[in-house]
C-alpha cells in the first residue's frame, strides 16, 4: 500500500503556527500519512522582494516541522526548472517517489484561481486535490470535480505577511510562531531589512 503524502508548498516566509496548526489537522484527522512542506523559491503568481534566501526559509520550516514524525520539510523544488509550476513538481515527484500517494493541498482561495494555474487541467485530472476553507472564499462542494475534497479544517487567519509586519513594528509575536523559528528570526533578526526599504 502506498504512503498517503500531502504536499504543502509554499513561500513560507517564514513559517507560522497557521501552517503547521492546519497540516497537523490534516495528519490526524484527515487521512493523510505525512505531508512535505515543499518550499518554493519562486511562485510565477507572487512578487518575489520580500523573500528570504532560499536555504534560510528551508532552515526555518526545519526548525518547526522538528519532533513530529509525520511532517517532513523539502527542498525539492530547489533543484527543478524555474519558474516552480507545480504540475512540474508533482510529475517529479511520482518519477521520484512511486512508493507514494500524493495529494496537492491547496486553500480556497488557489483553488478560486485554479484555472490560471499552468496545465490546470492536467493536474486535476492526474492528482487528488484537498482544498482547506478560507473566509471569503467560498467553495460549492456539490461542484467539485472527483479529484478535489473539501476539508474540514479549523480556519486559523494568520498571515506570513501578517507575521512580517508584526516584526518589522517591533511586536512581541512568540505565540504564533514555532519558539524554535521565533528564536532564529530574532538571534539573526530576519526580516529586519524591511524597514530599511519601507523608509
Amino acid at each position: 500500500m502506498k504512503i498517503k503524502t500531502g504536499i504543502f508548498s509554499g513561500s513560507f516566509n517564514p513559517v507560522h503556527i497557521g501552517h503547521t496548526a492546519l497540516v497537523n489537522y490534516i495528519c490526524e484527522y484527515e487521512g493523510m500519512d505525512e505531508v512535505w512542506f515543499v518550499v518554493s523559491p519562486q511562485n510565477p503568481l507572487k512578487q518575489n522582494r520580500e523573500l528570504l534566501d532560499n536555504r534560510k526559509r528551508l532552515e526555518l520550516v526545519e526548525a518547526a516541522t522538528q519532533g513530529y514524525s509525520r511532517f517532513k520539510a523539502s527542498d525539492f523544488e530547489f533543484y527543478l526548472p524555474k519558474p516552480s509550476y507545480t504540475y512540474r513538481t508533482l510529475e517529479a515527484l511520482k518519477e521520484s517517489f512511486p512508493d507514494r500517494e500524493f495529494s496537492l493541498i491547496i486553500g480556497a482561495d488557489n483553488w478560486n484561481i485554479f484555472p490560471r494555474w499552468k496545465n490546470a487541467g492536467t493536474i486535476l485530472a492526474e492528482n487528488p486535490i484537498l482544498v482547506y476553507p478560507r473566509p471569503g472564499y467560498p467553495v460549492d462542494e456539490a461542484s467539485l470535480p472527483p479529484t478535489v475534497r473539501l476539508l474540514n479544517t479549523p480556519m486559523l487567519e494568520i498571515s506570513a505577511t501578517f507575521i512580517r509586519e508584526s516584526l518589522e513594528q517591533g511586536k512581541d509575536i512568540r505565540y504564533f510562531l514555532h519558539p524554535e523559528v521565533y528564536r532564529l528570526i530574532k538571534e539573526e533578526k530576519l526580516f529586519s531589512h524591511l524597514s530599511s526599504k519601507r523608509r
